[in-house]
């Protein structure tokens, strides 16, 4: 091999190098998604992904977290006083970002939607019932809307209607 292509190869093997290893470091660095689920640390994990801001209001059974986008969505999570998000609701000319919002049981929505899909052809809201998840969601282009709970873990004294 001359010089040159060694000098090239190594160049290369140098980039590859560095390149790995800033992807590791950033995806060190990189915040888990959390949401419906998840803990008070995630609302503002969302808030900064969403680049969105914040406004919260405590009750006595939970603490809504207000998350509004610049394009005007609202996402709302509904935070337990031990902590953990409950559930979410959303509106907005856009749907949210569901696999952030849903975290962990985004694959359990995918499975849902995907049954749902089978079951009712054509356009009809989304209603989906499952243990452990429910999610309903409705709306066009510029008017989306809708809400997703684990039921199991509501606050005592706190209903679905109140996930709005």
């Amino acid at each position: 091999m001359t010089i040159l292509k060694q000098h090239e190869v190594s160049r290369g093997l140098a980039w590859v190098k560095a390149t790995g290893i800033a992807l590791i470091v950033f995806g060190l660095c990189l915040p888990g998604f959390a949401a419906l689920g998840g803990d008070l640390s995630s609302v503002q994990v969302d808030q900064a992904q969403m680049k969105a801001s914040l406004k919260t209001t405590t009750g006595q059974a939970y603490t809504t977290h207000e998350i509004k986008t610049p394009m005007g969505s609202i996402v709302r999570e509904y935070v337990s006083p031990d902590g953990r998000v409950f559930g979410v609701a959303w509106r907005g000319p856009s749907m949210p970002p569901m696999q952030q919002i849903l975290g962990t049981y985004f694959q359990q929505f995918s499975d849902g939607v995907q049954a749902h899909h089978v079951a009712h052809v054509g356009r009809s809201p989304l209603n989906i019932q499952q243990p452990g998840l429910v999610v309903q969601s409705s709306g066009h282009p510029r008017g989306y809307f809708g809400r997703a709970y684990v039921p199991q873990m509501l606050p005592q004294g706190v209903t679905p209607d109140q996930i709005r």
